[in-house]
């Protein structure tokens, strides 16, 4: 999507706060429902950033995969579970809370401080580098629909279907 500078920057730390709003309200919610929906707002907001990359195909797969079936499956896992004794229990985040959270600031910490240092780091903000990078993964995605519905199609429906009964496991037991 080519915009003008500043509305591509606005639009950016827009969806980049709405980001950091969601993921924390995934995990602050007490109710595992609010935080699925959550997740899902994070996953839309993640998918709105490669449409502004100019990605359409990881948009539209990060809409369909994501945000369509796994996060669709796990609000019904989690409909399926008990949730009376969410509401119920009032000390459920109170356990490790401080190591938790030290844990996550040290690698917030960590990954703001080794990000600028690569090498990669730079190219992603140039425009050239933006449009060669836009012509790869155009050529990328191609290679990767020839691959997975050719060579690598029986390895591809496998990992679904391991992937379904995972989930239909989850499902029974959360039921008992």
């Amino acid at each position: 999507m080519d915009l003008p500078g500043p509305i591509h920057d606005f639009l950016f730390v827009f969806l980049g706060s709405g980001l950091l709003l969601g993921s924390l309200a995934v995990v602050l919610f007490p109710n595992p429902i609010y935080s699925a929906f959550s997740l899902g707002f994070v996953l839309f907001c993640i998918s709105l950033l490669y449409i502004l990359s100019n990605s359409y195909f990881v948009a539209a797969a990060q809409l369909l995969i994501y945000v369509g079936a796994i996060n669709v499956l796990i609000i019904f896992s989690v409909m399926f579970m008990n949730s009376s004794d969410y509401s119920k229990d009032e000390n459920l985040w109170n356990v490790g809370d401080g190591v938790t959270s030290m844990v996550c600031t040290s690698l917030f910490i960590s990954l703001m401080t080794t990000i600028p240092e690569t090498s990669w780091y730079g190219i992603i903000w140039t425009t050239k580098s933006n449009q060669i990078l836009e012509q790869d993964l155009i050529r990328n995605s191609q290679q990767i629909g020839i691959h997975l519905s050719t060579e690598f199609f029986l390895p591809f429906e496998l990992i679904s279907i391991i992937l379904l009964v995972s989930l239909i496991g989850a499902i029974a037991l959360a039921r008992q």
